[in-house]
């Protein structure tokens, strides 16, 4: 693992980056998590490094991990801005509730329970670096090039970074190997409904928004591609979850989404380092 820092200009980027509408809007709203969870990631990833031995490899990654994560939050919110200029301001009281959920649970939820939620954010992360990098391949033909970089970048660094969380969770909570695995589901299925309630209404609105006007049949088109890409998502969600709630899982052991790794190693040293 190492921290990049690729440059992106937004200044041109419009909300339909993609020619479905509807695939652009549904990332739009995932693109809204970032800039609030990985705040929160970072505060449950220092408290938890307090509790690891200083130099050892597990305390490494978590700096990486933390570095990471520093800098897919400072590119959504960079994105999340033009999309809130463009007309979509109703964006703001929604994401208000998670964010005051998260600064919620930091101040009322055990460490335990904010390591299970990290957990759970971050096998819900990898699981959609394989649909980018899969399944959605017929939905980015054609899209906006920055967005694509950005989501391609980030959803690959979750990959890499997949086990991090898993392992500073089974060293830090104190739970044997039974009550472990169980509340690791429970903190996955926890950050799964909450953050997919956010993202649900995030994204509820944003259809909402470009339908006001829409005429019958251009209603009833975007209508079928959203229903068209949510069967495609569903389908991901599932697969991946089988995967997931396994009492066998190891995110160290997860398949390589296609072109996953070529994609980060094909990073240019300017990239990496920041200079370009």
């Amino acid at each position: 693992m190492i921290v990049r820092f690729p440059k992106f200009n937004f200044s041109q980027v419009r909300a339909h980056w993609s020619p479905n509408a509807e695939f652009a809007q549904k990332f739009n709203a995932a693109s809204l998590v970032p800039a609030h969870v990985e705040p929160y990631l970072l505060k449950v990833m220092k408290l938890a490094q307090e509790k690891l031995v200083p130099g050892t490899s597990l305390h490494r990654e978590a700096d990486i991990f933390c570095k990471q994560e520093m800098q897919h939050m400072k590119q959504h919110i960079a994105f999340n801005r033009g999309l809130h200029d463009q007309g979509y301001e109703g964006l703001k009281p929604i994401e208000a509730k998670y964010a005051a959920d998260l600064e919620r649970y930091l101040k009322t939820k055990s460490l335990r329970f904010n390591l299970a939620y990290m957990e759970g954010f971050e096998s819900i992360s990898a699981a959609g670096c394989h649909a980018w990098f899969e399944d959605y391949v017929p939905f980015r033909e054609g899209a906006d090039p920055e967005v694509d970089r950005l989501w391609t970048w980030h959803l690959a660094e979750e990959f890499e970074h997949r086990s991090v969380a898993y392992d500073v969770f089974h060293a830090v909570s104190g739970l044997g190997p039974i009550t472990g695995y169980l509340y690791r589901l429970y903190g996955y299925f926890f950050a799964l409904v909450h953050i997919g309630k956010f993202s649900r209404k995030a994204g509820a609105y944003l259809l909402a928004k470009d339908r006001e006007g829409m005429s019958e049949e251009e209603l009833a088109a975007s209508l079928a591609r959203e229903k068209a890409l949510g069967k495609v998502q569903l389908r991901g969600v599932l697969k991946m979850m089988r995967v997931i709630v396994s009492p066998f899982y190891d995110p160290a052991k997860r398949a390589e989404p296609k072109g996953q790794s070529a994609y980060l190693a094909a990073m240019t040293p300017s990239r990496v380092s920041g200079a370009g």
